[in-house]
């Protein structure tokens, strides 16, 4: 089969590059990066550094709003699939060219495939959750994660084929994680220790395109307890500079600012933190794989098997809240909730069978 595939974000360059290898063994695949993220800190480097092939094309499609955005993709997209008559579309997780993507193929009669499909958060406020419902419901085969984003799928009547197949980023921290917790090169390049920081990462358009949040979300950063390591995502830095608030964060004793890190160093720092603070999706989940206690900045998360195995302490913009989840022990235990490292072989299994 010729199966078009399309990616625009780190998270799904490290869910593509479980899967595309496998895929290219049995299948034609050709890859477009939308060029949603274009910040060679959250593109390139992860090609290079995941073994991924590169982009067959690259639409540089980047900023603006996500409805613009997604337009955007749409129009050039539309011809893509016109000209490469593709046998099926691959799309992954719940941005907005996971929709476009989607959109595309499915009113050009294309199947579509949807890996991390079924994930809910409850909260169509958030443009993700948007993107994935929208996704799930043109889908054909959706391969899902987990039993409860398969329960998700069936409680919304859906029409596409439904396999639990686990989760693919987990295929990739298997195979990275004993190199991360011996990289002590990684925290020390900060000034830092292994098990003595907190990791922060924050980049939500709720979090940070709202002036009182993005004030709540220094104030909460100003009252963690040094050492804080702060990847600082290309957003959030616009929108912390644009509000006068870098300059702040700049001045906190022990708080330390960092831009973008690829994925061999960001797993290095994630595995070795005493806890991770995050309202990223991707970062949550990575954390639990790491094993590594960690606090969502969010009122509600689509990985709520997380929240239950108690890993993880939902807390949104609240300082003290934070505070008190990072006072807590991490569980004894530490399920696993998304898979056996296997899950790419069984995406690639289903999808010879579409």
């Amino acid at each position: 089969m010729r199966i078009l595939t399309v990616v625009g974000n780190r998270p799904q360059f490290i869910k593509a590059a479980a899967v595309s290898g496998l895929l290219r063994e049995r299948h034609e695949e050709i890859l477009v990066h939308t060029g949603q993220h274009y910040d060679d800190s959250l593109s390139r480097v992860f090609f290079t550094e995941l073994g991924l092939a590169r982009p067959e094309k690259e639409l540089g499609i980047g900023g603006g709003s996500n409805t613009a955005q997604t337009a955007r993709m749409l129009a050039a997209l539309e011809p893509l699939v016109g000209e490469l008559a593709p046998d099926a579309a691959l799309v992954y997780g719940d941005t907005n060219s996971t929709l476009a993507g989607a959109l595309a193929a499915a009113q050009a009669r294309v199947p579509v495939i949807h890996i991390e499909a079924g994930m809910r958060s409850f909260d169509r406020t958030m443009p993700e959750e948007l993107n994935r419902v929208l996704s799930d419901h043109v889908s054909d085969l959706l391969l899902c994660p987990s039993q409860s984003a398969a329960e998700h799928l069936r409680a919304e009547s859906i029409a596409g084929r439904i396999e639990v197949v686990g989760d693919v980023m987990v295929d990739v921290a298997l195979r990275s994680l004993p190199l991360a917790r011996a990289n002590a090169e990684a925290p020390a390049a900060y000034g830092l220790q292994g098990g003595s920081y907190l990791l922060l990462t924050a980049h939500r358009a709720g979090n940070v395109d709202d002036p009182a949040r993005l004030r709540a979300l220094v104030e909460l950063v100003r009252a963690l307890p040094a050492p804080v390591l702060f990847a600082v995502h290309p957003r959030t830095g616009a929108r912390l500079a644009d509000a006068g608030l870098l300059g702040e964060l700049e001045s906190v004793d022990g708080l330390v600012l960092t831009g973008p890190l690829g994925y061999i160093e960001f797993s290095a720092l994630v595995c070795q933190a005493r806890a991770v603070i995050t309202d990223s999706g991707g970062v949550q989940k990575e954390a639990y794989l790491a094993g590594v206690p960690f606090v969502t900045l969010r009122a509600n998360t689509e990985w709520t098997e997380t929240v239950q195995a108690g890993w993880n302490t939902l807390v949104d913009l609240d300082a003290d809240a934070a505070l008190a989840a990072l006072g807590r022990r991490p569980p004894a235990e530490r399920p696993a909730l998304y898979g056996d490292g296997h899950a790419a072989e069984r995406c690639v299994q289903a999808i010879g069978a579409l």
